[in-house]
């Protein structure tokens, strides 16, 4: 088979797989983009061939698994972003499988390679004090502060994913009475999210001074340069108050904490409550309540409190000693 084979694989699955018949967003392409590129790169390096001289059989289960291991060993990669390019590979090989049927072997092969289990953490949130307390540090005086007492208040409010505020445009706002704000989730899905009355005034004061006009698609959120701020911005704007306000709140020093934490800490407030999983499934935007389920959980103030309405078994007085059987006795019973 000819090396351009490849290439012309590798086309048709970014013009024609992923964003015509599978419709991802722009977000999902840069992603399998930047996971494929560093693949073709590390086999030519480990192939001693230029990439433009890759064919698809250089593309084997052997060599995708030391791709992996170079992941996680050479680049530092967690296994999240690890499991990330595999995924990106399993769906370009998963096109290939279907536009290049004497592939069809070897593209099992690839799709054979199983995800890595990695040990499931905690996910850290915000309780309602220390949210209140990283907005309270926010120095309002300053144009910069006041941009971002508005982005935080905003993502509070609503729990959207922190690239749903990067891309958010004055179009998409609605300040008057019920106040509303229009997110384009995964996939360009829209939902609505009603806002406080509180956080709809801070916003058109924001607008007003930034004078962003909401009939005209503007970014809302800006950089210094006047570019939309990135999901790197967002990330730094939060750390950058969550250290001041854990001079205050000693137990924000204790968690990690990031713009997902934020979604996070709203699913848990809504929560808390008394919303369903349902409704909060909705107001996050997620296809499954599944998903939300991993957000919604106890916190440890509603865990108390379930195990002070529960009546507490009686306790038992020590079997004597003479009474216990031998250990050894009890496992040679199991």
């Amino acid at each position: 088979m000819k090396a351009s084979t490849l290439g012309a694989a590798l086309h048709s699955f970014f013009e024609s797989y992923v964003t015509q018949l599978r419709g991802m967003s722009r977000h999902t392409r840069a992603s399998y983009r930047d996971s494929l590129k560093l693949l073709l790169v590390f086999l030519a390096g480990r192939q001693q061939k230029e990439v433009v001289d890759l064919s698809m059989e250089d593309l084997t289960v052997d060599d995708i698994i030391a791709f992996l291991a170079y992941c996680e060993a050479e680049r530092k990669n967690g296994i999240g972003t690890r499991n990330i390019r595999l995924s990106a590979i399993h769906s370009f090989f998963r096109h290939v499988a279907t536009v290049y049927p004497e592939h069809l072997s070897q593209a099992q092969r690839v799709l054979s390679i199983p995800f890595k289990r990695s040990a499931t953490r905690t996910i850290d949130y915000l309780d309602f004090e220390e949210i209140n307390a990283v907005l309270d540090v926010i120095d309002r005086t300053t144009l910069d502060g006041r941009r971002d007492y508005a982005l935080l208040a905003l993502l509070f409010n609503t729990g959207a994913r922190v690239q749903e505020i990067v891309d958010l445009k004055g179009t998409d706002l609605e300040l008057t009475n019920p106040a509303q704000v229009r997110l384009w989730g995964k996939g360009r899905k829209e939902r609505i999210c009603p806002i406080w009355p509180e956080t709809a005034t801070v916003l058109y004061h924001y607008l007003e001074e930034r004078r962003i006009d909401v009939r005209q698609p503007v970014t809302v959120f800006t950089n210094h340069l006047g570019g939309p701020l990135t999901r790197f911005g967002v990330r730094y704007i939060l750390a950058k108050y969550v250290v001041k306000a854990s001079r205050t709140r000693p137990s924000l020093g204790k968690k990690r904490l990031h713009p997902h934490s934020v979604r996070h800490s709203t699913a848990i407030h809504l929560l808390k409550s008394g919303v369903d999983p349902a409704s909060i499934a909705r107001w996050l935007g997620h296809a499954s309540v599944t998903t939300t389920n991993k957000y919604a959980v106890m916190d440890m103030e509603m865990k108390r409190n379930v195990l002070a309405k529960i009546k507490p078994l009686p306790p038992k007085s020590p079997e004597p000693s003479w009474k216990r059987p031998d250990i050894l006795a009890w496992l040679e019973s199991l």
